[in-house]
């Protein structure tokens, strides 16, 4: 590795280097002026590869412009702009705008060393000012893989929180390491912090960083380290013991915390609209407004009552005008007035108080607690009197099992009275594609909710159509809800499943394609007749006076006899 740049070195004739913020096994982050801006401070980000050759350097070079162009496309107010990379000296490095802060990490250990954690208000408007951000991200298919305290910065200047040191850029360093090789030699991302399809395959998925937000919030909550939190035996999360939250703001987290990509939310507009039903839980639970009107008890008029004799002066009584507080209180029928309206208003209180309490315990995560009414006041005989307010029952909930059939086709008429819901459940598997409607209805609406009793998504609920995938196997329900302030609706209700045609891909499928050998056909060899020779002895002929010179007739070898000369 090579060392250090020295401080007060002039990058690219523009960037001193005026401090070393930090050090990994990734690179270093300087801190630097821009001289060509005024000495405005900048964070500069050496990437230090690992693998020497020209070959692996090139390679380099290839990956570092590559991340770079999608690090040039985030534009988001929440996080560091970008502003250009370059080479110098077989270095390579990223420049982005400088954000003064502290990180959460080290607002965490401020308050820890006063006995103190982070709240429940601020960590929720933490996630509400992240989530936004996230999605725009995710929207650009863009994965931060490593979203905890270290990296959410509290900026100076306005207070908000911006998300640093995106993995897209370790991701990078992590293949100069290695970039022949198809996986990284590390995985990016911090242990307790990162889910277990990242740390053990190096993948990621928008719910990923939903994961590590949520553990952020929870280390935030408890002030206790992720690996305190987590039990690797169980494979659960125990924080709620340590911490006191809203439960439906718990139940959020913890599905945030599922083990199984697909238990948790998949986008990060859907947890922001769980959290919009936490607020308006919320709003719905408080105590009702008790009428403030002052309750005058009258009696006779003060010129009809005979003068009495002067008494001891007394405190007026602030509820009364002090020129009628001593005829009220001569009077039995004011005094018995007042007396009942004390009792009204108790009972009133103690009615609202226990009502709020049951409508906090009882609601689901998805419901919100219809609104309650209340009588207009009665005046008899000049004293006005809060009559007890009549509750508005509760919805009555009638489930029914769907009827497929052979055909995955059902279409139901009924009717649907008011402070009724109905729900139709019926057995669906991942992949199938849901097709229902609510017709000849007026004022019904339909909501499918998942085998986990949440919607499937922003676009199944309170609506009179939904066309969509299944996302996993289970027992889904269609629920029926009737609008405020209709008594009745008859409707017509049409479900359609249809089962997918070929098997659902996994996320990441590897197929191993197996040749198929063609038989090679065995050459049949067809012996050849090998010529048999005959020596036949020929006769040279001679001539008279010359002597026979000619070889033995044995080394002689002929097909065809030779003609004979004669002399």
């Amino acid at each position: 590795m090579q060392p250090p740049i020295s401080i007060g070195t002039v990058l690219q004739n523009r960037y001193r280097i005026i401090q070393i913020l930090g050090q990994g096994g990734f690179g270093r982050t300087y801190l630097a002026e821009d001289q060509r801006r005024f000495n405005e401070l900048c964070a500069i980000k050496e990437l230090i590869p690992s693998a020497t050759g020209t070959s692996a350097w090139e390679k380099a070079q290839e990956l570092f412009h590559r991340e770079a162009t999608i690090l040039y496309q985030i534009e988001h107010p929440q996080v560091p702009k970008f502003r250009e990379r370059f080479e110098q000296d077989q270095r390579l490095f990223l420049v982005e705008d400088y954000i003064a802060g502290k990180t959460y990490r080290d607002l965490l250990s401020e308050r820890q060393a006063m006995g103190k954690t982070f709240s429940e208000a601020e960590v929720l408007q933490l996630m509400r000012s992240l989530l936004p951000l996230i999605e725009h991200i995710h929207s650009r298919g863009i994965i931060h893989r490593d979203i905890s305290p270290d990296n959410i910065i509290l900026r100076d200047s306005d207070a908000k929180p911006v998300l640093i040191d995106f993995g897209v850029v370790k991701d990078l360093a992590t293949r100069l390491q290695s970039p022949e090789s198809a996986m990284p030699v590390t995985t990016v991302g911090k242990l307790g912090f990162a889910p277990s399809e990242q740390m053990q395959t190096g993948r990621a998925y928008p719910s990923s960083d939903l994961y590590a937000l949520a553990v952020t919030a929870i280390v935030l909550l408890t002030g206790k380290e992720a690996s305190e939190l987590f039990d690797e035996h169980q494979l659960t999360w125990n924080w709620q013991k340590l911490v006191v939250v809203n439960p439906l703001f718990a139940q959020i987290i913890n599905r945030m915390l599922s083990h199984s990509p697909s238990d948790r939310y998949q986008r990060a507009i859907d947890v922001a609209q769980a959290l919009q039903i936490l607020d308006q839980s919320r709003a719905s639970v408080s105590l009702p407004n008790v009428s403030r009107l002052q309750t005058i008890a009258v009696g006779r008029r003060p010129d009809d009552i005979p003068p009495t004799p002067p008494a001891a002066p007394q405190k007026p009584n602030p509820a009364i005008p002090p020129s009628h507080s001593s005829s009220i209180l001569d009077n039995p029928l004011a005094l018995g007035a007042i007396g009942s309206a004390v009792v009204i208003l108790a009972g009133f209180g103690s009615w609202a108080l226990v009502s709020s309490l049951r409508s906090h315990s009882s609601n689901s995560p998805d419901e919100t607690p219809p609104p309650q009414t209340f009588p207009s006041p009665v005046v008899t005989g000049g004293t006005t009197f809060e009559p007890t307010p009549t509750p508005t029952p509760e919805p009555v909930i009638i489930n029914k099992r769907l009827n497929l059939g052979a055909s995955n086709i059902a279409t139901v008429e009924d009717t649907l009275q008011a402070n009724q819901i109905i729900q139709y459940s019926f057995f669906g598997e991942a992949g199938d594609k849901l097709t229902t409607a609510v017709d000849q209805s007026d004022g019904i609406t339909l909501t499918v909710l998942s085998p986990n009793q949440q919607a499937i998504d922003s676009s199944a609920q309170q609506v009179t159509n939904y066309v969509g995938t299944l996302p996993n196997t289970g027992r889904y329900t269609i629920q029926l809800t009737l609008a405020d302030g209709i008594t009745a609706s008859d409707y017509s209700l049409n479900v359609v499943l249809e089962k997918p045609l070929t098997p659902i891909p996994t996320p990441t499928p590897t197929f191993t394609l197996t040749p198929t050998p063609i038989p090679t056909p065995t050459p049949t060899f067809t012996p050849t007749p090998t010529p048999t020779f005959t020596i036949t002895p020929t006769p040279t002929p001679t001539f008279e006076g010359e002597e026979n010179n000619n070889p033995p007739a044995d080394d002689i070898l002929e097909a065809t006899p030779e003609p004979t000369i004669s002399p």
